[in-house]
C-alpha cells in the first residue's frame, strides 16, 4: 500500500480525509501537531478520531516553541494586524504544521503528504506551497478540495462509516493554537452574519465575566515577552496563561473581513487574547524608546511582512531580510507594561523603559529644560516660513 501523511486535527475535514483515503487504499498515517490550545485530553480526542478513521498510525509532533521563535516573536515584532484588527492567528502555525507533516513524511519514506483544506481559502495555498518547497518529489492529495464537498456531505459520509463528530465541528470551522482561534462557517458566509455565543471557545458572553478589572504587567526583552505579573516565564508558557487570564475578560475577540490569495473577500471570526493584549502592549513600548523614523518605516515593513505570512510567501527570501530588520528594531524595546484587562478590552495604562526617551530633561510639558520660550518662537517661525513665503507669493492663503 502507497504511504500518505495526512496534516489531521481532528476536525470534520481531516476526519473526512483520513476514512476516504483509507477507503481508496491509502496507508493514512496521521500527523495532529501541537501549536497550543490543546491538552493532554483533547489529543487523546484527536488521537481516537484517528484510530475510529482507521488510520495506520498517528502521531503528535509538539511544536509550540519552534513555532514562537521562528514565527510568532517576528509578529510581536511586527505588531502585525491584518486589517489592523486580525492578529494572524492561523497564517503562521499553517507554515510550522505543513513542515512537520513534510519532515515525518520524508522519515517514513511516503508517496504523498495530504491536507483538508477547501479550494476557496488561503489555508490550500499554504500548505500546497510549503509541501513543495519542503518535499518536492511528494505527491499532494487534497480529498475536499478536488470532490468540493460541503460540511453536511462530510458529515453524513463519517456517520454512514460509524465516525461520529460533535455538531459544533460540522458547523464551524475552528482552528486554535496558542496565537487565538479561528472560526469560519455559518454566519461568517454573510457580510452581516453573528455568531452566536455557542460559537466562541476562549471567551465567555459578557454575563459571565468578571465586573471588575484586572491590571497585569507584562515585560519584555529586546521585544520578547519574558515576564507576566512579575513572574518570568517562557514564551510558550506566557502564552498560555495569557490566554487564559485575558480570555476570561473577553479580550481578543472580533470579526474580519479581508482579500483572500485567490482574489475573494473572506470573513472570519477570531478570539486571540494574548496575542491582542501582547501587541498592544509591545506596541506601546516601542513608542517610549523608539525613534520617529523606526516606527514609521517599522509599521511599513512589519505591516509587509504579516502581509507576506498571511499571503503564503514565507519562504520567499525577502522575509529574511525583513526579519533581520525586526530584530535590529528591537534592540532598545526592554520593559514593563501595564495592561488593564476589562469588558472585552485591553487597555494600556503606562510602559517604563531604562532606554525611555521621556527621560528627565526631555519631558513633555511646561517644565523642559532643553530649550527657551525665545528658542521655541524662533523654531516656530522657522517651521512655518515655507507656508508663509508660499501665501505672499499667491497673494492669499496657501492650498
Amino acid at each position: 500500500m502507497k504511504k500518505v501523511v495526512l496534516a489531521f486535527s481532528g476536525g470534520l475535514d481531516t476526519t473526512y480525509c483520513a476514512a476516504w483515503l483509507r477507503e481508496q487504499g491509502w496507508a493514512v498515517h496521521t500527523c495532529a501537531v501541537q501549536t497550543g490550545g490543546f491538552d493532554a485530553d483533547e489529543l487523546a480526542l484527536i488521537e481516537s478520531r484517528a484510530r475510529a478513521a482507521g488510520v495506520a498510525d498517528h502521531v503528535t509532533i509538539d511544536a509550540r516553541r519552534e513555532l514562537f521563535d521562528d514565527y510568532l516573536r517576528y509578529l510581536i515584532f511586527a505588531n502585525a494586524l491584518r486589517g489592523d484588527v486580525y492578529p494572524l492567528s492561523v497564517s503562521a502555525e499553517r507554515v510550522v504544521q505543513a513542515r512537520k507533516v513534510a519532515e515525518h513524511a520524508l522519515r517514513l519514506g511516503a508517496d504523498a503528504v495530504a491536507h483538508g483544506s477547501t479550494g476557496a481559502g488561503n489555508d490550500q495555498v499554504r500548505f500546497d506551497v510549503a509541501f513543495r518547497v519542503l518535499a518536492p518529489r511528494l505527491a499532494i492529495l487534497s480529498p475536499i478540495r478536488d470532490q468540493q464537498l460541503t460540511r453536511e456531505q462530510e458529515t453524513a459520509y463519517l456517520a454512514r462509516a460509524g465516525v461520529s463528530i460533535p455538531p459544533k465541528t460540522t458547523v464551524y470551522s475552528l482552528n486554535r493554537g496558542l496565537w487565538g482561534v479561528t472560526i469560519g462557517g455559518g454566519e461568517t458566509h454573510r457580510s452581516d452574519g453573528v455568531l452566536p455565543e455557542s460559537a466562541y471557545v476562549l471567551t465567555p458572553p459578557p454575563d459571565r465575566r468578571p465586573a471588575e478589572p484586572e491590571d497585569i504587567e507584562l515585560a519584555f526583552d529586546r521585544g520578547v515577552p519574558v515576564a507576566l505579573g512579575g513572574q518570568a516565564c517562557e514564551p510558550v508558557a506566557l502564552l498560555e496563561r495569557l490566554n487564559a487570564l485575558a480570555g476570561r475578560h473577553g479580550v481578543g475577540r472580533g470579526v474580519h473581513v479581508g482579500d483572500t490569495i485567490l482574489g475573494i473577500k473572506g470573513r472570519v471570526a477570531f478570539e486571540a487574547p494574548a496575542a491582542v493584549t501582547l501587541i498592544a502592549a509591545h506596541r506601546e513600548l516601542e513608542k517610549l524608546v523608539l525613534s520617529r523614523q523606526q516606527q514609521h518605516w517599522k509599521r511599513t515593513l512589519g505591516d509587509l511582512y504579516g502581509a507576506l505570512l498571511h499571503e503564503a510567501r514565507y519562504f520567499d527570501p525577502l522575509m529574511r531580510d525583513l526579519e533581520a530588520f525586526l530584530i535590529s528594531s528591537q534592540r532598545s524595546v526592554t520593559g514593563s507594561v501595564r495592561v488593564r484587562l476589562q469588558a472585552g478590552q485591553a487597555t494600556v495604562l503606562g510602559a517604563t523603559s531604562p532606554h525611555s526617551l521621556l527621560s528627565a530633561g526631555a519631558r513633555y510639558g511646561e517644565t523642559s529644560a532643553l530649550w527657551t520660550g525665545a528658542e521655541a518662537a524662533a523654531f516656530c517661525k522657522l517651521y512655518g516660513l515655507q507656508d508663509a513665503l508660499i501665501a505672499r507669493a499667491t497673494g492669499g492663503e496657501a492650498g
